[in-house]
């Protein structure tokens, strides 16, 4: 029963956000009573945190099943991208990242101390792998290009309210970063991508 509170709930919040809902909200969308919920969970500070933990878990796992495809570094970058906007598009303007940070600091502060860890090391790999595959140039400064991405990537989702928004800017984000380490090579593979999300 605890694990699929933390799954209906952690649905719930990407889908709604994590302010707008409720314990009773969970309840009714579980058809049991919020007593239920209480008897794993005294707060729903803890179940946010239970939640963010289960969603962290399983964006890896995606991650890895896209790393695992193969895919040269460019395209497999959009890959990612796209399964973050099928995940994390809600029904609510407000971003659920957004949400989290000014309602539950302590919580987003966490969960961020993970994923730039996790991320830095995935953005590196894929830095690696694209420089092997002359996709990117051999010459760059791999740590100042990791930290380049994630700055840029971590500031939209801490600053952009609108889930669209932010979208938006982070695709934006990944032409920039691509651009900027692309070979010839590099370049003419981005552009492939990017016809692909226009057309």
């Amino acid at each position: 029963m605890k694990e699929k509170i933390i799954s209906k709930a952690s649905e719930l919040f990407l889908k709604l956000g994590f302010k707008s809902v409720t314990m009773d909200d969970i309840a009714g969308e579980m058809c049991i009573s919020k007593k239920t919920i209480y008897k794993y969970f005294c707060n729903k500070e803890i179940l946010i945190e239970e939640s963010t933990t289960l969603v962290h878990k399983q964006v890896h796992e995606i991650i890895d099943t896209i790393v695992a495809k193969n895919n040269n570094a460019i395209q497999e970058n959009f890959e990612i991208r796209e399964m973050f906007c099928e995940m994390f598009t809600n029904s609510m303007d407000s971003s659920p990242i957004y949400q989290l940070k000014k309602h539950y600091p302590e919580i987003y502060h966490k969960v961020m101390t993970q994923e730039i860890e996790q991320c830095s090391q995935w953005f590196r790999e894929n830095i690696e792998k694209g420089i092997r595959e002359k996709l990117y140039r051999a010459d760059l400064n791999i740590d100042v290009y990791v930290r380049f991405y994630y700055t840029l990537i971590f500031h939209i989702n801490e600053t952009t309210v609108s889930d669209k928004e932010s979208q938006k800017l982070e695709l934006e984000a990944l032409e920039y970063h691509t651009r900027a380490m692309s070979t010839p090579l590099g370049i003419a593979e981005l552009e492939k991508q990017l016809k692909k999300i226009i057309t």
